[in-house]
């Protein structure tokens, strides 16, 4: 069975207050139910796919449902290796902006077939000790969520240029995405996490 990819936006100054080596531990603690049941009857609240705790007091960490297409990595490794495909058959100006967007969150340009897998970049969290199994998937620092929001508000009127790349290059192969439009519906979810993220000013980060 493949592993899944939890995202949470975080209060990056809430998390720097944690010991590194505890992080982690803290982010796990933080996830919440994935069934509707759960999340409807024990009082979860669930807006535009967050998944936010009940009570009154501030969260400083929100977990990302992906309801419109899928919670599952491999399906977003496939998305960055078809970008990885594609790009070069993209107009310079577009590819530049999409690398910025998915830069780090599903494609990394020095390995193309994977997400980028920044797990202890900066000492935010502890370095993997299993480069097979990182411990983290991904991490995207406040200001560079920032980048990423406004990347994503010129790459969003130009997804339907990649259609054609995407038939040439991708369409049919196993390990890529089954179809242009569920490439685009990832991409439309991913535009929609950093959008959200950017406008609190927080941080990104992605478990297995």
């Amino acid at each position: 069975m493949g592993r899944d990819l939890t995202v949470f936006m975080v209060d990056w100054g809430q998390l720097g207050a944690i010991p590194v080596e505890s992080r982690i531990g803290r982010l796990d603690d933080m996830a919440w139910p994935w069934e509707l049941d759960d999340v409807d009857n024990g009082g979860y609240e669930r807006a535009h796919g967050w998944l936010r705790p009940p009570g009154s007091a501030p969260a400083w960490c929100t977990e990302y449902n992906f309801l419109n297409t899928t919670g599952a990595h491999i399906p977003h490794v496939r998305a960055g290796a078809a970008w990885a495909d594609m790009r070069p058959f993209v107009d310079a100006s577009v590819r530049e902006t999409v690398d910025s967007f998915l830069g780090g969150l599903i494609w990394d340009a020095d390995q193309v077939d994977v997400p980028a897998a920044s797990g202890g970049e900066g000492g935010v969290f502890p370095p993997a000790g299993d480069r097979v199994h990182p411990n983290v998937l991904l991490v995207c620092l406040p200001e560079a969520v920032a980048g990423k929001a406004r990347a994503w508000e010129r790459v969003e009127p130009c997804l339907e240029g990649l259609r054609g790349p995407f038939a040439v290059e991708c369409e049919g192969w196993a390990g890529r995405p089954d179809t242009f439009e569920g490439f685009v519906a990832l991409l439309r979810e991913w535009g929609g996490v950093v959008t959200e993220a950017a406008r609190r000013g927080w941080g990104l980060v992605g478990l297995p």
